[in-house]
């Protein structure tokens, strides 16, 4: 399409679909009741009546309803399937010119972005869940599981640790009817909608975004970490203040297989904690004094949460002597870890 006439098409859509308040309110109340006179649409609406036939003829002009010239007149519901019909082909081919004409822009990571657009906080939740390479942490309204459902299974088809909280509980899906072990390894539900949407890929791609976010509210923002030392911010919040306040919905109970990595230390813990026999690890972090790099191999002697999970720590034993691992901003441990990983017979390979 030549660039004249595609901005003509842009611009017949646009005008087309430019109703006013009072357009809208009579419209609807036309298409409820299929066949109404201007009193009683003012009877209806919140319309005033001076203002009723100049709004019905300009739906009329736009093909909406058909007038009735009559005493009094009347104004007709038309199907919207042919209403809308010429729109609806002219704004397919209007999105496919568009679309021959689009460049995708290029997007720089950055460590910390806000975004505001509903539309925006989905595609960046939809890319945290596709981004995890061993570990994803979710907390999601019960209608974005039902969205990502199918991502989600397949996320979990390919070998990616995934715990999912839901909220609110009470419309979370029945585990009777929904096979949640398809999803993820443990689902929680939490009581209440203030709960926020959070999202962490392998402990360090993360996102937050409040509830009206995604209900496309105008109170809505979200706020996406890049970085490792700033999403552990995020998942530190979901680990230590939702997931502690949320309830068992189900868990998978076939056994854990291993070597296993993690990017979360509670999440280690959490594991460890429940299984039996021994364990070696090898931990990639930084000496919490001294910054330097640090790599810790050994078999795992303890593993311990302080009160309400707010501390996590994990005791390696080497030959060295044990050493505390914490995780990310750790202070009471030796080591602050950036990534975990767990064998069953000897340290796995850093």
């Amino acid at each position: 399409m030549p660039p004249d006439d595609l901005e003509a098409s842009l611009e017949q859509v646009i005008s087309r679909f430019n109703l006013g308040e009072y357009e809208i309110t009579a419209y609807l109340a036309v298409l409820r009741h299929g066949e109404l006179t201007a009193s009683e649409i003012a009877e209806r609406t919140d319309i005033p009546q001076p203002r009723v036939y100049d709004t019905v003829r300009s739906l009329g002009e736009v093909g909406l309803v058909e007038l009735k010239e009559s005493r009094p007149m009347k104004i007709l519901a038309i199907d919207p399937r042919e209403a809308f019909g010429d729109i609806q082909s002219s704004l397919d081919e209007l999105v496919e010119d568009l679309s021959t004409r689009y460049t995708a822009p290029a997007r720089e990571p950055e460590a910390v972005s806000l975004v505001k657009s509903r539309p925006t906080i989905l595609r960046y939740l939809e890319d945290i869940v596709d981004a995890a390479e061993y570990e994803l942490l979710l907390s999601l309204t019960p209608s974005l599981l039902d969205r990502f459902e199918s991502k989600l299974r397949s996320r979990r088809e390919a070998g990616i640790a995934t715990e999912i909280l839901l909220s609110p509980a009470a419309d979370a899906p029945d585990p009777a009817a929904f096979e949640y072990d398809a999803v993820a390894a443990t689902v929680r539900g939490r009581r209440g909608i203030t709960t926020p949407v959070v999202a962490v890929a392998d402990g360090n791609y993360s996102m937050y975004a409040t509830r009206e976010s995604v209900r496309g509210d105008t109170d809505r923002y979200g706020v996406i970490f890049n970085r490792s030392e700033l999403g552990f911010l995020v998942s530190a919040f979901l680990n230590t203040v939702l997931w502690t306040t949320a309830e068992p919905i189900a868990s998978d109970d076939s056994e854990l297989s291993f070597p296993r990595r993690y990017g979360t230390i509670r999440r280690c813990i959490s594991d460890l904690e429940s299984l039996a026999g021994d364990f070696y690890a090898t931990i990639e972090g930084r000496h919490v004094e001294s910054g330097d790099s640090w790599v810790v191999q050994g078999r795992v002697g303890e593993v311990s949460f302080g009160p309400n999970r707010e501390v996590a720590t994990l005791v390696v034993e080497t030959d060295d002597g044990p050493v505390d691992v914490g995780g990310q901003v750790a202070a009471y441990e030796d080591i602050e870890a950036y990534e975990i990983q767990v064998g069953r017979d000897a340290p796995p390979s850093a």
